[in-house]
């Protein structure tokens, strides 16, 4: 069993800048030109992966299984986005983070992140046999 409680309290940081790519009106998730809550989702597992950064061993990796994500103001375009991810917790594979998100001007989220701990090879190996049959 791969231990990983000395990752508690491991903090990952992401940013970026509101462009018209990331905005709700070009993501599908909403009708105008502000940072999109799908953008948002994003950096946030960044900001978590980044937590992880040397802490994992060779060969494996996580992914993003749950985000309960509260998105509390909205960002204009060229403004700054930072987010943050703590780890809080470890059971088993199962990673969980507190995360937020801030603005040039206030807080604009804040939630909980989960992740798994996988073997990377293993984990392809299972989607290429979800492959039809012929492709």
């Amino acid at each position: 069993m791969i231990e990983l409680d000395h990752v508690i309290g491991a903090v990952g940081h992401a940013a970026t800048i509101v462009t018209p790519a990331n905005t709700a009106i070009t993501l599908g998730s909403g009708a105008l030109p502000i940072f999109g809550t799908p953008a948002l989702a994003a950096l946030i597992e960044q900001a978590a992966i980044q937590a992880l950064q040397g802490h994992l061993p060779l060969g494996m990796t996580t992914l993003g299984t749950a985000l309960q994500l509260r998105h509390l103001a909205a960002t204009p375009l060229g403004h700054n986005v930072q987010a943050e991810a703590t780890m809080i917790a470890v059971s088993g594979r199962r990673l969980e983070f507190r995360v937020t998100a801030y603005d040039e001007r206030e807080k604009i989220a804040e939630g909980t992140h989960e992740r798994f701990l996988v073997d990377a090879e293993r984990f392809m190996e299972r989607m290429s046999a979800k492959r039809p049959k012929g492709s």
